[in-house]
């Protein structure tokens, strides 16, 4: 049986990715910062909770120590992230920066990190980096696509940065499928509800790269689609 982690699961796009999986048999860490949430939300889908702040080098380090406790672990999905602040650019500050980059970036290197010990012991090692495509240089110079609409330097920036972390770990870790995943535009509380995809539809391309079972390529960007530019 497979087992999988998800981080920032208690709602959303984490929420129906462990549902869905879940449901396709899988074994599944539901993270959560907030206790309380994370206990229910896991109970009412029937994963497992373990408490996790994804900024947090303890925390982190005491969720590693208990999913190691109960057996291990074979896929690592980096779900949680923040839009940050909505201030105008020129309003922007360090510390907004600081907030945003060490909760969508750093995560990723902090959580990563320490899961590697864990990953190597699977033999379908897997991590999805949960990115955007607000991060798409592509996307966001073609003016079809709502992407083009969307003024977010902190946010949009660090989906950049997720990505191209998720290309170097892939060459850095050739044993194992890291590659990201670009949800789309989903109605979330991220959008205040008004992205055109169900939940359902905005997990696709996590949900797919999930249940691959440890084969297919590593290093690549996609949404529900496919493959995608970047």
């Amino acid at each position: 049986m497979t087992t999988t982690l998800i981080t920032g699961s208690n709602k959303s796009l984490g929420y129906e990715t462990a549902r869905r999986l879940i449901e396709a048999g899988h074994t599944v860490w539901m993270a959560a910062r907030d206790p309380e949430r994370g206990q229910r939300a896991a109970d009412a889908l029937g994963g497992r909770f373990v408490q996790l702040d994804v900024t947090d080098d303890a925390s982190v380090a005491r969720a590693a120590e208990t999913v190691a406790a109960a057996g291990g672990l074979d896929v690592l999905i980096n779900n949680a992230g923040i839009i940050g602040s909505h201030s105008p650019a020129a309003e922007l500050t360090s510390a907004d920066a600081l907030e945003v980059y060490n909760t969508n970036v750093v995560s990723i290197v902090r959580v990563t990190n320490a899961f590697i010990p864990l990953l190597r012991e699977s033999s379908a090692p897997t991590v999805i980096n949960v990115t955007s495509g607000l991060g798409s240089f592509h996307a966001v110079h073609d003016e079809s696509r709502v992407e083009s609409k969307v003024v977010a330097p902190l946010y949009t920036s660090s989906k950049s940065a997720v990505t191209m972390l998720t290309v170097q770990y892939a060459k850095a870790l050739p044993e194992m499928r890291i590659n990201a995943a670009d949800p789309g535009y989903t109605a979330t509380d991220f959008n205040r509800h008004r992205g055109t995809q169900t939940v359902t539809e905005g997990t696709d391309a996590v949900f797919d790269l999930a249940t691959r079972g440890g084969s297919g390529p590593t290093g690549t960007f996609i949404d529900r689609a496919g493959v995608a530019p970047f």
